[in-house]
């Protein structure tokens, strides 16, 4: 137990050095639960700042889809109405991100579209069958890779 503590304040000590990160972890002590140190706050708004993501890309590509199935594949026109819903639920998710993290329209926006390359990549592979080739894995690591140095970057208060 003592050197699992010793782990886990190494890692915060080594965490909180990266302004980025540690304006993860300098998050509103008053939301934080009782009990809850800042790696686990730290760590849970990593995962909602990337579920959002997740959750935008998902929208956006399912809702296009289901326009494009209708459009250009045939399928009942209802089809194009309810991916067009979905759509406009899309355009509200990015503003859910935490503030935290990413506060600014034009990087969150940025970020999110490495997101979307590479989940725009896995539907056409799991829907449509297009197995994506190596040029579209190394692209979309590339990509996923970049946009996660955006979003966590160190920042001071003047940037």
């Amino acid at each position: 137990s003592n050197h699992m503590m010793q782990k886990t304040s190494a890692l915060d000590d080594g965490l909180e050095e990266h302004d980025g990160i540690r304006a993860l972890a300098e998050l509103n002590n008053e939301e934080t639960n009782e009990g809850e140190d800042s790696s686990q706050a730290t760590a849970k708004l990593v995962f909602v700042t990337i579920l959002l993501f997740v959750a935008a890309g998902l929208a956006e590509i399912g809702g296009g889809w289901l326009v494009w199935q209708s459009v250009r594949e045939g399928k009942p026109a209802f089809w194009a109405v309810f991916g067009s819903f979905i759509l406009i639920l899309y355009g509200f998710i990015p503003t859910l991100q935490p503030s935290e993290v990413v506060d600014s329209f034009g990087r969150v926006y940025a970020v999110y579209g490495g997101f979307f390359i590479v989940l725009a990549s896995l539907w056409g592979w799991w829907l449509d069958g297009d197995r994506p080739d190596v040029g579209d894995v190394i692209g979309g690591t590339v990509a996923l890779l970049g946009v996660l140095i955006m979003l966590f970057w160190p920042r001071s208060e003047n940037d």
